[in-house]
């Protein structure tokens, strides 16, 4: 019996926090991976074994803070998860490309940068042509969830109408990390203002999901709105040893609307609080109607696992600056009717 050959693809880890360390574990047990760096600016992480801080045997990869190890250990792609907003860290994945090493990142604001970058999103496109690189944001959401998926189920359609995509999930399932940042058992009105002044962030990626499923089924939009408030416990609520007491924040509500004139086309909705219920949904309406429902998916394992696949895929794609919306099929608009 001939075995069977695997192509290695050497990866180096820029950023080895929660996701990262997720990310890493599942590739260390890969055949076709070999991890050949990771960076990371934490001192309780810089200068420990990888396969260690991910509860493994030693692996001999020294978590490094030292930028200049993407260039020595010449790795053929680079899983980049260290921010949400590409303006913070744009020179790392910049640093990434001129190493000439493609790019997956779990940045969500590079999952369509466009929106909020369009200069950064021109200059990395081009930096990438120029290194002969490709380079993707993408992740559970913004990434799959409520764009990727959406678009995808458009296809059988002739014609558009309206697109809601909603997901929701019980926040006390979730990280402590995600529970802070979307304010669980804090004062409304104090988490409204910090959700405000970016002082939390919540979710980021409402828009991006929006102009993602707008560019895959080639509509121009008008105007995209996005926003997220407060879910206050109307009676105090307990999960494990979570409590939430009347008048608190249970977590958050979130929205992006894209429209066509003063016509909603297309709207996403993130509902993260505690005692929420897990699933998403996908309305799309038109020439039919489709409804779909789904039971939930875990937000980490579902990170980790469109990271992890979109390795092998960046590597075939031509240099340049990429949206999932690029690499699907679906719903293509032969014109806009306002």
């Amino acid at each position: 019996m001939n075995s069977v050959r695997f192509m290695t693809i050497r990866v180096a880890l820029y950023g080895v926090g929660a996701i990262g360390m997720a990310i890493a574990k599942t590739l260390l047990g890969r055949r076709d991976i070999d991890i050949v760096a990771a960076i990371d600016i934490d001192p309780s992480k810089v200068g420990k074994d990888l396969g260690e801080l991910v509860g493994l045997e030693p692996v001999g990869i020294t978590v490094s803070r030292d930028v200049d190890e993407i260039f020595v250990s010449a790795p053929d792609v680079v899983v980049h998860a260290t921010g949400s907003y590409l303006d913070k860290v744009y020179d790392q994945i910049v640093n990434s490309v001129l190493a000439r090493a493609c790019v997956v990142s779990t940045c969500e604001t590079l999952a369509y940068p466009w929106y909020r970058y369009p200069v950064l999103a021109r200059r990395l496109d081009r930096l990438a042509q120029i290194m002969g690189v490709a380079v993707i944001g993408t992740g559970i959401n913004p990434g799959f969830l409520l764009d990727t998926l959406v678009a995808v189920m458009t296809t059988p359609f002739q014609e558009i109408k309206s697109i809601k995509a909603i997901r929701s999930l019980d926040a006390a399932k979730r990280r402590l990390p995600f529970r802070k940042k979307i304010g669980v058992g804090m004062d409304p009105s104090e988490l409204a203002e910090k959700l405000r002044t970016g002082e939390l962030t919540g979710h980021v990626g409402y828009a991006e999901s929006v102009y993602l499923i707008a560019d895959a089924i080639g509509i121009q939009l008008t105007k995209v709105e996005e926003g997220q408030e407060p879910v206050v416990a109307e009676e105090a609520v307990r999960v494990g040893d979570i409590v939430v007491e009347k008048g608190r924040a249970l977590g958050i509500r979130g929205w992006g609307r894209g429209y066509v004139g003063e016509r909603t086309l297309i709207e996403v909705e993130l509902r993260a609080y505690v005692g929420a219920e897990d699933y998403e949904e996908i309305i799309i309406e038109g020439d039919q109607t489709v409804r779909w429902r789904s039971t939930g998916t875990h937000g980490d394992k579902g990170t980790v696992g469109v990271i992890v696949n979109m390795i092998p895929l960046v590597l075939e794609l031509q240099p340049g600056l990429y949206t999932m919306s690029d690499l699907i099929p679906s719903y293509r608009a032969p014109y806009i009717r306002a």
